[in-house]
């Protein structure tokens, strides 16, 4: 039996923190006081069953991603299951692959369902989900290693983007990889989509058979992984700047891909200092520095 959901308001006294399981998340909200209030409200009550609800259909969550996949009952994974559906057959993928932003993005839909907000965000884990309402924007930083504090840029999302999630992934963070990339910001329509897309591009970002790159089968690290017995990235050594362009070129061209199929708005791909910057069509620029070199793709 787990601990309880923890479900209080930060220090700051505007942003609340949600915690359950492996879930936690940072919640802010802006608008008029009551119509905050009601939101915080709303999201607390969702919060304390979005756990129960993923682990009643996890076995189906943890499978591959397939056409004929077995259809998901609960909201949050009906919301995963749609972010993966496009790379279904395409490649090896589960529902899990979303579940970060597909919880973010449930709890921002109940918030901005139960009260007006002039904006608000959901942030969990760096997965994030944004409202934006005419005329507002946020900032939002960049890391290029999600395992320590390294803010290499940033970009501003403004209602007129066609951007409403964030999502980070890379063999530093907090789930495994199959590729080598330090980190993988992507921006997209939604949370969960994003969180799908960082996943697929950054897998992508490889050396194959590089000696100097240390793989594990995922389940003898955790049993229970949706990745079974494939080869996670648990440490890369240095690499000649030859080949950490080689590596970063192989996920640029996923990255391209999906920015042709409309799934993705921008994405920056981060390795060993270096950064590859993909920009939506319309050339909107969003990376402002790099610590070692910024390469524009």
């Amino acid at each position: 039996m787990r601990d309880p959901a923890i479900v209080r308001m930060l220090p700051d006294g505007h942003r609340m923190h949600l915690h359950d399981g492996p879930i936690d998340l940072i919640v802010e909200a802006n608008g008029k006081r009551d119509a905050i209030s009601a939101a915080y409200e709303a999201a607390a009550k969702r919060f304390v069953t979005v756990l129960d609800e993923l682990c009643g259909e996890l076995p189906l969550l943890r499978a591959q991603a397939r056409r004929d996949s077995q259809v998901l009952r609960g909201a949050v994974a009906k919301r995963m299951a749609a972010a993966v559906a496009p790379y279904a057959e395409e490649c090896f993928i589960t529902p899990m692959a979303a579940v970060a932003g597909a919880v973010a993005e449930e709890i921002l839909y109940t918030m901005t369902g139960a009260a007006q907000l002039t904006r608000a965000y959901v942030n969990n884990g760096g997965d994030i989900a944004l409202h934006l309402g005419p005329e507002e924007r946020y900032k939002v930083g960049m890391v290029e290693r999600p395992d320590r504090p390294s803010l290499f840029g940033a970009v501003e999302i403004c209602y007129e983007m066609p951007v409403r999630g964030i999502a980070t992934s890379g063999w530093r963070g907090r789930s495994f990889s199959l590729g080598i990339a330090d980190a993988v910001t992507v921006l997209a329509e939604t949370a969960a989509k994003a969180d799908a897309e960082a996943t697929i591009i950054a897998n992508a970002v490889d050396l194959p058979a590089h000696p100097g790159i240390m793989r594990v089968p995922a389940n003898e690290i955790a049993p229970d992984s949706d990745l079974g017995a494939r080869l996670v990235t648990r440490a890369v050594g240095a690499l000649r700047d030859s080949e950490i362009v080689a590596a970063l070129e192989s996920g640029i061209n996923v990255t391209r891909e999906l920015e042709a199929r409309g799934l993705i708005v921008a994405a920056a791909l981060n390795l060993q200092g270096f950064t590859r910057v993909v920009c939506a069509a319309d050339g909107r620029e969003f990376t402002e520095f790099s610590r070692r070199s910024l390469l524009h793709a």
